[in-house]
């Protein structure tokens, strides 16, 4: 009886560790990284979460001190905000080597995401998800070596113009890190 009694408690102990082996991998591939918005002065306007979820990345943004309307919004693919252009932010990230924008019927890149809406007060918030793109090792990774970047254009983005959508000059940038 003794002995049946401590089989049971390991056999217990046994599962209990194996459960947790198998959990635990699937929340360290939970992936988040982040983003701190900046204008052509370097004033902080705003921040960016990203989050990993089944088939893209999900990236909530808020902003302030931005001229009320819509504005382009996108994944650069380069992790450089040099000021005041914002030039070396590269292209929009396009792992896929697809044409510009959800209305062309040739695109869309993965950096393509929706128009920012900023309001009256200069506020303004977004959240939308980059689908094709991740957060772990891979060519379609926002976290590659060099990075990549979180862009806002001064006009609205047609969604359909190659290669950026007419959506005018790069007034906020933030490097996307882990």
């Amino acid at each position: 009886m003794r002995f049946n009694l401590k089989t049971r408690r390991r056999t217990r102990q046994l599962a209990l560790v194996l459960a947790l082996l198998v959990a635990v991998p699937s929340v360290a591939l939970a992936q988040s990284a982040r983003a701190v918005l900046k204008d052509a002065q370097g004033k902080v306007v705003g921040t960016a979460a990203l989050n990993e979820v089944p088939g893209g990345v999900r990236i909530a943004v808020q902003v302030r001190g931005l001229k009320p309307g819509m504005h382009g919004f996108h994944i650069h693919a380069l992790g450089k905000c040099e000021r005041p252009a914002f030039s070396s932010a590269g292209a929009h990230f396009n792992p896929y080597g697809k044409k510009h924008g959800h209305k062309n019927p040739d695109g869309a890149h993965a950096g393509d995401l929706p128009n920012l809406t900023v309001g009256p007060d200069g506020t303004g918030s977004i959240d939308a998800t980059a689908a094709g793109v991740t957060l772990t090792a891979s060519p379609d990774s926002l976290l590659q070596p060099g990075a990549t970047s979180l862009v806002i254009h001064v006009d609205p983005d047609d969604e359909k113009t190659d290669p950026a959508g007419n959506s005018g000059a790069r007034i906020v940038c933030g490097v996307i890190t882990g």
